[in-house]
């Protein structure tokens, strides 16, 4: 009662110091770096708040609230630039929007896809700070109700996901899923400390693989390659399309799938550890899930970009319930905010919301305010920006080698991460050309660490209660009723995933050929998922163990019953996809290996001589041999990259890679 007594007077309070001119003027400020680092794929919202942190200290509480809210407000909205242009996440939000986005982008319709991206993010944004603005009041309970039973069960629901984008053959969903689970068990396990597929020879291994190398290496590296390989623009034509008008008319044809997936983004906000990396996941499958024609779902479907974009911005308002209300950060980019929050003299938790409740709500709809001018900003840029499609990617293609390798390195910054991301860059490329599902494989590896974390947790929690209150005391907390609720809206997704998903980037017959090439990387996988089993059998503790080798049994029973149907079946079964066999790649004027080649010179490069000197030696072999360019572009351009890196590492005060130079050699920076 006393909070509500007070929520009125805070509100008035709170949309006065919003629009004093100093807080728009931080706010806009926010927006604008939100925009740049947005634009760039790996950096995202950590990078950019780990920015202004420095600067905001000894600020006017308002103006750095007014800062950072900007600048995380707007990154899920900028960040679909990159997804929907170039066909790579620009963070872990947007990773759906690839699969309509690009898309829409290569048939020349970049700027009807951004325009309804950015309204649907803005529409998602304010509904979540009006929910937001709401919760407040009435979060705390259920908060409280979600407790670890019903975190994993919503975990599974993530997962459920991977039926629907589970493509023709739902085994191949599966397998994809489990090898993603399974990658994300790489490293010293959580509970008891065992290493699993890792030692001590190789300290890169111990804290596992980095969500950024992953994203990057799973969607980034095949699809630019596979342009690449094209030697031409990513849109064929050149059009840009209906403009943005009509992406705004796609939005308002399709405003209660934006209601109902803006929703879905604030509720899986509000849980914190689920956050953006499976928010965009789950709406992109209630959109399909959800339309009866299924048949453009990943051919350049716009239900496929306005469901995700609504949930992104709508998740980062149902982000900072359990931020602001219990101090627990929802998401990464939320942790480095608390620590803002704290710079400013602030203790985020219930005394915040009893005793500095103008200051919250000033939060509140500061971060709906910056929602409005970033997708302002970036529906008057959308024309201009979407022109980039009609450039040669040739001339595009080595300066996102550039950025990726430079946001890679920032995981660690160790040379590991430049490997890495080779390795699972190489992964994705082979997953791309057998078709198996990439965001399966991406699912599963985002949630691995927290479903283990869910499951072992309900595991010692329930034997507990079995030991002390019988079997009626645990099957209280293992099977209240939200989480029975939760299961039973997971089984219906499978059921429908499984009866529907072949529909979803699937109706047309797949390229195949001899049986071999799918053979032999489907038995690679068996054999690896094989060892990582034994592996996991090895461990002696058993909280260690059991998560690894429930999934990898599964995921080895799926490998090896594909290798029987394969067995049986023709060369013209779509279990023998192959997209060397025919369409864009099969008929590509480039080969796959030579090309992905130049992006190992870069990698391999750097390991000898140090980021910067290997840049300079890659842009202006690449761009003198393969795209053929004169010296006097090509030194203009290779200027330019030197120039834009040194820039955003001297901004962000981050390292390039060293190499084996810098170990005999004293050298000044960019060059240590």
């Amino acid at each position: 009662m006393e909070l509500l007594a007070t929520a009125g007077p805070a509100l008035s309070d709170a949309l006065v110091l919003i629009f004093q001119p100093q807080q728009l003027a931080f706010l806009v400020l926010g927006v604008l770096l939100g925009l740049s680092v947005g634009v760039f794929p790996g950096l995202g919202g950590i990078a950019g708040l780990s920015l202004v942190l420095p600067f905001i200290f000894g600020m006017d509480p308002v103006s750095g609230l007014a800062l950072m809210v900007g600048l995380i407000a707007v990154v899920p909205t900028s960040d679909t630039f990159a997804s929907v242009l170039l066909g790579i996440p620009g963070s872990t939000a947007s990773q759906a929007t690839v699969l309509d986005g690009f898309p829409l982008s290569k048939k020349g319709e970049a700027a009807r896809a951004l325009s309804a991206a950015f309204i649907s993010s803005l529409f998602g944004g304010i509904l979540g700070a009006i929910v937001l603005t709401a919760f407040i009041l009435i979060a705390r309970p259920l908060i409280l109700a979600f407790e670890i039973p019903a975190m994993l069960a919503v975990t599974l629901l993530g997962l459920s996901m991977v039926a629907i984008l589970a493509g023709r053959i739902p085994l191949k969903g599966i397998v994809a899923a489990g090898l993603g689970l399974m990658l994300g068990t790489v490293g010293e396990a959580g509970a008891g400390g065992s290493l699993r597929m890792a030692s001590y020879d190789i300290p890169y291994l111990l804290d596992g693989f980095s969500l950024v190398i992953v994203g990057l290496g799973i969607f980034a590296i095949p699809e630019i390659v596979a342009l690449l390989r094209q030697d031409r623009a990513i849109s064929e034509s050149g059009d840009l399309g209906k403009g943005w008008l009509h992406g705004i008319r796609d939005w308002w044809a399709n405003k209660w799938l934006s209601v109902r997936c803006s929703a879905i983004g604030v509720l899986v906000g509000v849980i914190p550890g689920l956050g953006g990396s499976v928010v965009d996941w789950i709406a992109y499958g209630f959109t399909v899930q959800s339309s009866k024609d299924k048949s453009q779902f990943g051919k350049g479907d716009i239900r496929g970009v306005v469901g995700p974009e609504s949930s992104n911005n709508a998740k980062e308002g149902g982000g900072l319930v359990p931020t602001l209300i219990f101090g627990i950060p929802g998401s990464g980019s939320m942790a480095v905010f608390l620590g803002g929050i704290a710079l400013l003299g602030y203790d985020p938790g219930p005394h915040m919301v009893r005793h500095n409740l103008d200051i919250t709500y000033t939060i509140v709809w500061s971060l709906a305010l910056a929602n409005v001018v970033g997708a302002g900003l970036c529906i008057l840029l959308s024309n201009q920006i979407a022109k980039l499609t009609t450039i040669r990617f040739t001339l595009v293609a080595p300066f996102l080698f550039m950025i990726i390798a430079f946001a890679a390195f920032q995981s660690r910054q160790s040379l590991g991460d430049l490997v890495a991301l080779m390795g699972i860059g190489m992964l994705g490329i082979l997953l791309r050309r057998f078709e198996f599902s990439r965001p399966a494989f991406l699912i599963g590896f985002v949630l691995s660490h927290q479903a283990e974390a869910f499951a072992n947790q309900v595991y010692q929690i329930a034997g507990a209660r079995l030991r002390s209150s019988g079997m009626e005391g645990m099957l209280d907390y293992i099977a209240s009723p939200l989480v029975l609720s939760i299961l039973a809206l997971t089984a219906v997704s499978i059921f429908i995933g499984i009866k529907q998903g072949k529909h979803v980037l699937g109706n047309d017959q797949p390229p195949t050929g001899a049986k071999r090439a799918p053979v032999i990387f489907l038995a690679a996988l068996t054999v690896y998922v094989a060892v990582a089993l034994w592996d996991a059998f090895t461990i002696r503790y058993t909280g260690d163990k059991v998560f690894p080798l429930t999934v990898g049994t599964i995921t080895l029973i799926g490998a090896l019953l594909l290798l029987l149907q394969m067995r049986r079946a023709p060369e013209t079964h779509a279990l023998f996809a192959d997209n060397e066999q025919g369409g864009e790649d099969g008929s590509a004027p480039h080969g796959l290996w030579a090309t992905l080649g130049w992006f190992a010179m870069l990698l391999g490069l750097s390991a000898l001589f140090g980021f910067i000197i290997a840049l300079a030696i890659f842009l202006l072999t690449f761009l003198r041999i393969r795209a053929r360019i004169g010296w006097g572009q090509t030194l203009i351009l290779t200027g330019a990259g030197i120039a834009l890196m040194l820039i955003l590492a001297g901004t962000l005060g981050r390292d390039f890679p060293a190499g084996l130079l810098q170990e005999f050699f004293d050298l000044p920076w960019p060059f240590t």
